[in-house]
């Protein structure tokens, strides 16, 4: 399923970028590590802000269809 990136995940995105790349320069294993699963969740959340904003746009759509259908 492909779908858009909302405005939203594009910032979660970013966030997970900029921890990933702190994670790069860490020399300390442990906190790369726990960054990098920061990271992730980041990436998590991206996904399912852009799934959740397309559906709330989908409804949008719909219930202006629906108004203008009467």
């Amino acid at each position: 399923m492909t779908f858009q990136i909302s405005q939203r995940g594009q910032q979660y995105l970013k966030t997970a970028r900029t921890l990933l790349g702190a994670a790069q320069t860490m020399t300390d294993n442990v906190i790369a590590s726990q960054l990098k699963a920061l990271a992730d969740e980041y990436e998590r959340r991206a996904e399912k802000a852009s799934r959740d904003d397309a559906a709330k746009a989908l409804a949008r759509a719909a219930a202006r269809a629906e108004r203008e259908a009467t």
